[in-house]
């Protein structure tokens, strides 16, 4: 899957995920006042979000820490749920 990480309002990093078949800018199109932070593609490998990559038309790239971030956001919504 292909990813951004944008950087909200609140100037909080909020990731989406998307098909590979969606090009980064035009994701980007859809939320025109958010702040691009990183983009790539990520993968999900040993039971961790990798991130690989770049979104060259964002001037963009894949960072370290993009993973735990989308992790964090999954681990999130799952609580939000109520079911364990």
């Amino acid at each position: 899957m292909k990813y951004i990480i944008f950087e909200d309002f609140g100037g909080q990093e909020t990731p989406i995920l998307f098909p590979e078949r969606i090009l980064h800018e035009e994701m980007r199109d859809q939320i025109p006042y958010a702040r691009v932070v990183s983009a790539g593609t990520v993968a999900l490998q040993g039971g961790e979000f990798v991130c690989t990559g770049r979104a060259k038309a964002l001037d963009a790239r894949a960072r370290f820490e993009d993973g735990g971030i989308i992790a964090r956001h999954f681990d999130h919504d799952h609580s939000l749920g109520g079911s364990s």
